[in-house]
């Protein structure tokens, strides 16, 4: 029985089909008519023309008036014939004459199409673009039936080759007929929804149709949705059609059959393409210009349980909520049929079946973006500026090999200033300057990608419940589109969310309902806060299990009567970035809430650590042909051992592409375009294969073909004078392999990009036997981007730098982390508190303690100052051994060792200059036993013995500034260690410890000590930017008093009037100070000026040098600003 059901199903899908068919055809009956004459000269354009006789409006068929067709100025492959039809049209067929009574004709043209004159397509048959054939004579007349027809307003003929005896000549005839059909043009927040009766259509068959054209790369077409989880969507994600089916057994309800059907490739390019789904029982077929898939499910598929209803364009309807993110479809639709249904003309009458949401418009707009290219760097497009004087704003793609480069520059009027757009190195940096100031650069780093929005201010909210909710939402700097690139490129995204609460919840605790969310891209509610992962009413005390109250997940749902926050960062890319946050449950006596939204980060790029491993010479990728007719770009990373193999392959019937390691030093290009083969090399004095990672750029256009491997000299090979132009390739593109599986490619291959376009390796490589996806042993590659002691992190994709054991931080850990020390202040980094409790020590700090003897150590540090006696460093031990490092009375340099507690130190000094004079100095001490070397500044080295002994045992603590108990030190080390240090400390580091990096960027407990003014700053000078601006400082001084720090600060909350009394009485106070210090300045610059004229001009204070610069610093790190590009 169910064989004959089955095979009733196959003949009912099959008459579907053809019905189908006889549709189509009947669409292109009768369709010859000629199209040409009934056309104005105006209607026709050319590239050029010999002269006003041989202009283009002389080109119709059979014409003789003029000088009996058009021709160009000059005779070459970039001519070209056009015309304007007025209207879509459909186009079934050409024709083409040369000019009459002349040698002037042409042999072969391609043709290429448009519905708005701006954004071309060629003419292609069976996924091949067709060179068409041209005239023998001048006279005769050769005609082309283009199967399948061309619906198009505008077509341009472009002549690849002629008469050698003559030039190019055309005369040239277009037949075709009307066109007629139905438009929609949705704006990507709109839809429409359609009901119907569900009785009078069949559960287990379907038939959709249509057209689409758009230039976003993801949206859905259409959704239906049922229950158990049923639905039938089509949607294009990354230039694809994605057709995905879910069946629900209706005997198991757990188990669901899913058919996920691709198609197509760069179908957001704005040109038509249609689309055909047929669903019969199990058997699906689905078509995508003419490409198409057949699908046959096995087991309960037959019927869906579907809705009656069915969306276009988006997922419009309330409750129709999905599990997976969506964007609604942004472009036109065009002959929109369900089951034999005109949706688009239901739509334009406004039948009650149709609802629409959002703007609908039933015409095509045609898009403006047109792509620029600059061919020299003399080259330039200038723009009109903005009317407002103090706001530019610029949006733009861009796609280069250099690696510097101009890319914008514009006045700005209300400032007298301008500012530039460029590429330096490879990155994208932003100059901002004015007349009298230094230029200001801020530089794009390839660490973070920062989006700001309109609701960056703490926001407070009150009287709120569940019938009077507040919902604030939140616009971002950047479109939908744009969010949505930029999240999915990146490797990871995250975004902070601050909320505080006092006696307001984020769940109901006797129901479970939640009392505040917030929703991200996908329009879904989501009730996990920041710091959690997604799970559901979680929060980050939650998953660390340190609530203050351990019934809870939230610190909020304690329901204090006092302050308290859950705070931190969302990561999970697919529901960010956050668009709107409800807040219901401040409606209590004194119940209050507030929030902050920090900026979306996002860092690192997917694509560029997308990787496959090649195990065996006959294991390869293949992905569909590489369409590269007449501009082809292809680069990627390889990495190997073996001396040879084959990284990438096309093959035509003739044409070919290939790109291989020829031998261990030789990497080649070699290709045919009809003019036979061609080759062409690098040769590295080094070899290749050397297992670390090289870079390769391959270009073929019209003009040459070049190669680049890494940074060696490029090799060009120009293009025959008279030759073919086209690569035409129609084999799958082999990646690691050939299609004969021999000469394969053994080793990494990543960051495959084609065109621009970056190719998914890892996700082939899951399905394909032999290959891996992703790498290993990126270390070995890139390791020594880990600068300053950092240690190289293999990761799944890439690598990342440890910088536990460093001074530095950052991503390469090369940011120095420096700090102000005040007058009198200190830090202390104690080893442990006290001898007895090193043996049960498990910090990495114990192995310089307890019964372990130090036998070497290396301390390196900077230092700025105009003081003396200063100590830079003093490290002591328990039993009376010490080190210190200070800076005499008399501005030597002294490195004082005292390792025998019986002993006199031994001493090593550096007189030759005073170093504290106001510069940067840096130190490095490395000792191996009784040898210590000392180098400073990089140019003076001292090697010497140590007498008082070998070993420093049981350390006891490192102290930067002022020692507060001095205890058994020599009396330079005391004098210097009563005094302290004023001035700047940079990179402080004793073997893996780094006490300023403990103190200021603390990454676990340590016992630290900061006493006094001890600022974070920068030790480099940078002169002649604005000193006026202010300092920013993390001051780590003693305050007394005590306060909740976990009450949010903002203007909106410090309403207290006793508060603000105070404050009076504050600035009344320090205005009075003010007075009186500004009476004292007056009376001391007399006599300064007396004093000042006796001394040389360029003989200032060293010290107030210092702390100027030491400003300037703090102000720059104040007042960078964050781009978004």
């Amino acid at each position: 029985m169910g064989s004959v059901t089955g095979a009733v199903l196959k003949m009912l899908l099959l008459l579907s089909i053809q019905n189908w068919n006889r549709v189509i055809a009947g669409n292109s009956y009768d369709c010859d008519e000629p199209l040409v004459p009934a056309l104005s000269q105006a209607s026709f354009s050319s590239s050029s023309e010999l002269s006003s006789s041989h202009g283009p409006g002389f080109a119709k068929l059979n014409r003789r008036d003029g000088a009996g067709g058009w021709s160009p100025l000059v005779s070459n492959k970039y001519q070209w014939l056009q015309i304007d039809l007025g209207e879509r049209m459909e186009i079934t067929a050409v024709a083409t004459q040369g000019g009459y009574g002349s040698s002037d004709w042409v042999t072969s043209y391609l043709l290429m199409f448009s519905d708005g004159g701006r954004n071309w397509k060629q003419y292609r048959q069976e996924d091949s673009i067709w060179g068409f054939p041209g005239n023998a004579n001048a006279d005769s007349v050769v005609y082309y039936r283009l199967q399948p027809s061309v619906k198009a307003r505008f077509l341009r003929f472009i002549p690849l080759e002629w008469n050698p005896k003559g030039r190019i000549g055309m005369r040239i005839e277009v037949f075709g007929c009307a066109y007629k059909s139905e438009v929609l043009d949705l704006d990507g927040k709109s839809s429409l929804l359609y009901r119907f009766d569900q009785k009078s259509l069949s559960p287990i068959k379907d038939i959709i149709s249509l057209q689409f054209k758009t230039m976003q790369s993801d949206g859905i077409l259409l959704h239906r949705k049922g229950q158990n989880g049923d639905h039938i969507t089509l949607e294009l994600r990354r230039g694809k059609l994605f057709l995905l089916i879910n069946s629900g057994d209706t005997k198991v309800p757990s188990t669901h059959t899913l058919i996920n059907l691709t198609l197509g490739s760069l179908l957001d390019d704005q040109h038509w393409h249609s689309v055909l789904i047929q669903r019969l029982g199990k058997r699906v077929n689905f078509t995508v210009d003419e490409h198409r898939q057949r699908f046959h499910a096995q087991g309960e598929f037959s019927y869906l349980d579907l809705d009656s209803e069915i969306s276009f364009g988006g997922i419009p309807a309330p409750g129709k909520s999905v599990s997976f993110p969506h964007k609604n479809f942004h472009g036109c639709l065009e002959n929109l049929y369900y089951n034999g249904v005109d949706i688009i003309d239901l739509a334009k009458q406004q039948k009650p079946q149709i609802i629409t949401m959002g703007n609908v418009s039933f015409s095509c707009s045609q898009t403006q973006s047109v792509p620029v290219t600059f061919l020299s760097p003399r080259s330039y497009l200038a723009l009109p500026g903005s009317s407002r004087d103090d706001e530019v704003s610029a949006a733009f793609q861009f796609r280069t090999w250099n690696k510097a480069g101009l890319l914008l520059f514009s006045e700005l009027q209300l400032v007298s200033g301008g500012l530039l757009l460029f590429l330096n190195d490879g990155k994208l940096k932003l100059n901002l300057y004015q007349p009298g100031k230094l230029p200001s650069d801020i530089t794009a780093e390839t660490a973070w990608t920062i989006i700001q929005h309109n609701g960056s201010d703490l926001t407070r909210v009150r009287n709120t419940n569940p019938e009077n909710p507040y919902a604030g939402f939140f616009e971002y700097v950047a479109s939908l589109e744009q969010l949505q690139a930029t999240i999915h490129r990146a490797e990871h995204c995250e975004q902070e969310l601050t909320y505080y609460c006092k006696k307001s919840r984020l769940v109901n605790k006797q129901d479970g309902t939640p009392l505040s969310w917030w929703v991200g891209r996908t329009n879904e509610t989501q009730t996990y806060w920041g710091g959690s992962l997604p799970d559901p009413q979680k929060c980050a005390c939650g998953r660390e299990g340190n609530c203050i109250d351990s019934q809870y997940y939230c610190n909020c749902d304690a329901d204090r009567n006092e302050w308290t926050n859950d705070t931190g960062f969302l990561s999970y890319k697919e529901h960010l970035p956050v668009t709107k946050i409800v807040i219901t449950d401040t409606g209590r006596p004194h119940s209050e809430a507030a929030y902050r939204l920090g900026p979306l980060l996002c860092r690192g790029d997917r694509s560029f650590w997308n990787s496959a491993s090649f195990n065996t010479e006959a294991s390869y990728l293949h992905f569909p042909t590489f369409h590269g007719e007449l501009s082809a770009d292809v680069s990627f990373f390889f990495k190997t051992t073996a001396s040879s193999g084959v990284f990438l392959e096309n093959l035509g019937i003739t044409d070919f592409i290939r790109i291989e390691l020829r031998s261990p030093a030789l990497v080649t290009f070699s290709f045919d375009v009809g003019n036979g083969p061609f080759e062409i090399s690098v040769q590295s004095p080094t070899h290749f294969n050397d297992n670390q990672w090289h870079h390769v750029r391959v270009e073929r256009n019209m003009k040459e073909a070049s190669i680049q491997v890494d940074h060696l000299s490029p090799k060009t090979q120009p293009a025959p004078a008279d030759g073919h132009i086209l690569l035409q390739l129609n084999s799958q593109l082999f990646v690691g392999g050939t299609a004969t599986r021999q000469r394969g490619f053994l080793g990494c291959i990543r960051s495959l990009q084609l065109n621009g376009l970056a190719v998914d390796l890892e996700e082939r490589a899951k399905v394909t036997p032999g290959v891996e996806p992703g790498c290993r042993g990126h270390c070995s590659s890139y390791g020594k981007l880990c600068l300053n002691g950092g240690k190289c992190r293999e990761k799944p994709r890439g690598f990342s730098c440890d910088c536990t054991f460093s001074a530095y931080t950052g991503p390469f850990c090369s940011n120095e982390i420096s700090a102000y020390f005040g007058s009198g202040s200190s830090v202390i980094y104690n080893f442990q508190e006290n001898y007895s409790l090193s043996k049960n020590s498990s910090s990495h700090a114990a192995s310089f303690h307890g019964d372990m003897k130090l036998s070497r150590e290396m301390i390196k540090l900077s230092f700025r100052t105009t003081r003396t006696p200063s100590l830079l460093l003093y490290v002591s031990s328990f039993y009376k051994e010490y080190l210190s490092v200070i800076i005499a009375k008399n501005g030597s340099l002294q490195i004082r060792y005292k390792l025998n507690k019986y002993q006199e130190p031994d001493v090593v000094t550096f007189d030759f200059k005073n170093m504290a004079d106001g510069q940067l100095h840096h130190i490095m001490i490395n000792r191996e036993e009784e040898v210590v070397f000392v180098e400073l500044d990089e140019n003076a080295r001292r090697q010497v013995h140590l007498t008082s002994g070998t070993e420093f045992s049981a350390v006891k603590s490192l102290v930067l500034g002022r020692i507060l108990e001095p205890s058994g030190i020599d009396q330079e080390t005391a004098l210097a260690g009563a005094q302290g240090f004023l001035g700047c400390l940079s990179a402080v580091q004793l073997s893996h410890v780094a006490p300023l990096k403990a103190a200021l960027h603390p990454s676990r407990p340590a016992l630290i000590t900061v006493s006094g003014h001890v600022t974070e700053s920068s030790c480099v000078s940078q002169a002649g930017t604005d000193a006026t601006s202010r300092e920013r400082t993390h001051s780590f001084a003693d305050h007394s008093g005590t306060r909740d720090d976990r009450e949010p600060r903002a203007n909106a909350i410090k309403n207290d009037s006793a508060v603000i009394g105070g404050l009076i009485a504050v600035v009344v106070f320090i205005l009075l100070c003010i007075t009186a210090i500004a009476v004292r300045i007056y009376q001391q610059k007399r006599l300064y000026k007396r004093n000042e004229a006796k001394r040389s001009e360029n003989v200032d204070s060293a010290e107030a040098v210092l702390k100027s610069e030491l400003n300037i610093q703090n102000a720059v790190s104040e007042n960078q600003k964050e781009y978004f590009f």
